[in-house]
């Protein structure tokens, strides 16, 4: 018999994958749990194991194709059941379950025009687009007739749109009302999105970005691609308001630094600035607990445990490993934690669980000697707190003019969630913590 290998959720609060490679072909047999295709999110990339034994009957999606979870991917034969039996039985569905066409006329409005997608048409002289690209499309007012599509058999993908988004394309113009149906479609397709199709409509000419001589074409594949899709959603669902405090590091900066060679001699791994910020960080949230909230729609959502999303980069992406209860942990804990999330980041063994659960994101983006950055929120998080560089500086104390380590902590805020009131409150916790961390009431055990 067929069976479907569906989109599996590949992380909390993920809705969707991307095909990136397949890693079989139609006719190749495939046992249970081999890998089939590697597939990006906006968290992580990882491999779809096959849930059954048997042949690769068909793939659905294209490399590069973006599905919602619990989307059909491809089929496969299981052994055991003949090509016969399951394509008797892939028709009997389609008959008892395919509806009948639906036509429903979609009246002209002043304020935005029906969205068209340029493709290639089928046998009735329509084009197909999915949803998701219809509604990215009309979020973003954009006329689907002037995007140039890459997708299979001329379609535009969500890629497509994206890239039309970040280099500009003309807003959906008025247009006379078109008809639009909703096509019947077989028994395999339908657990899929539905497809839509409208009128055919010639192509504006686009103005496409080209490369001159001597520039560099560098393909956005892998993980940047989940990166921007997932940036370009926080930024345009996430009203952002930013705001910083200075501290006064001097005392802490001391504490460390009498510290830390017989600490990694002690336990084997690095005491950083970091693990301090980050224990700063938790303890304050555990304080101001509507800071370590999330935008929900019709409510907000308070999450009651403390998962630090911590930033991690590499070469040409950034991760976010997620170091859970930061709150219970001690600074070597949380110390031991970074060096080995980091460690499994750049060595490729980071798991898609370990970044998962997070509700507040910590950027140590003083690492490579910013002193002012506002960061991007990591949806569907309401706040990010970017580490800055800490610097020698003359600041006054006690009256006098002196040479302090000074560092600025940067906050963007989900304004949905968050006000500056409260927002204020938590730097300044934070504030007190860091400029009171000492020998005499600090322990990093």
């Amino acid at each position: 018999m067929i069976e479907n290998i569906k989109m599996p959720q590949l992380g909390e609060s993920v809705t969707e994958g991307t095909i990136s490679t397949w890693l079989v072909k139609v006719g190749d047999r495939v046992n249970k749990y081999d890998p089939l295709a590697e597939v990006m999110t906006d968290k992580v990339n990882a491999e779809v194991p096959s849930s059954f034994t048997g042949v690769i009957k068909e793939l659905i999606a294209g490399e590069g194709e973006t599905l919602a979870v619990g989307e059909i991917i491809c089929t496969i034969e299981v052994e055991g059941a003949t090509s016969e039996v399951a394509a008797t039985t892939v028709e009997e569905v389609k008959t008892a379950e395919a509806p009948a066409p639906v036509v429903a006329p979609v009246a002209q409005t002043p304020e935005k025009a029906p969205v068209r997608e340029i493709a290639k048409t089928d046998e009735s002289g329509k084009v197909r687009f999915s949803p998701a690209v219809l509604r990215l499309a009309q979020e973003n007012d954009l006329d689907l007739s002037l995007i140039p599509g890459t997708g299979t058999n001329g379609r535009v993908t969500r890629k497509d749109v994206l890239n039309a988004i970040a280099n500009g394309v003309p807003a959906a113009p008025a247009a006379p009302a078109v008809s639009v149906e909703v096509v019947s479609q077989p028994a395999a397709q339908q657990a899929t999105a539905p497809s839509v199709e409208v009128a055919k409509t010639p192509a504006a000419p686009s103005v496409p970005v080209t490369s001159a001589v001597g520039d560099i074409e560098i393909p956005v594949t892998g993980v940047r691609k989940a990166i921007a899709a997932n940036m370009l959603r926080s930024k345009h669902e996430a009203p952002h308001a930013w705001m910083m405090i200075e501290v006064d590091v001097t005392n802490l900066v001391n504490y460390r630094n009498s510290l830390k060679d017989s600490f990694k001699q002690k336990e084997g791994f690095p005491l950083t600035f970091f693990a301090f910020f980050v224990k700063a960080v938790a303890q304050a949230l555990k304080e101001y607990p509507q800071i370590n909230s999330m935008w929900a729609g019709d409510k907000i959502i308070q999450k009651k445990d403390i998962n630090l999303s911590i930033a991690v980069a590499t070469d040409d992406a950034l991760f976010v490993p997620v170091i859970k209860n930061a709150d219970e942990k001690t600074i070597k804990g949380i110390a031991r934690e970074i060096t080995e999330l980091a460690q499994k980041v750049r060595t490729g063994k980071l798991k898609s669980e370990e970044m998962q659960g997070g509700t507040f994101t910590v950027n140590n983006t003083g690492s490579f000697g910013s002193v002012q950055s506002a960061g991007i929120i990591n949806y569907p998080q309401a706040a990010i707190l970017q580490i800055e560089s800490i610097v020698k500086r003359p600041a006054v104390v006690n009256g006098m003019i002196g040479v302090r380590d000074m560092v600025n902590l940067c906050l963007s805020l989900d304004h949905r969630v968050l006000d500056g009131f409260i927002c204020g409150k938590f730097l300044g916790r934070v504030k007190e913590i860091l400029e009171n961390t000492t020998k005499e009431n600090t322990s990093v055990y």
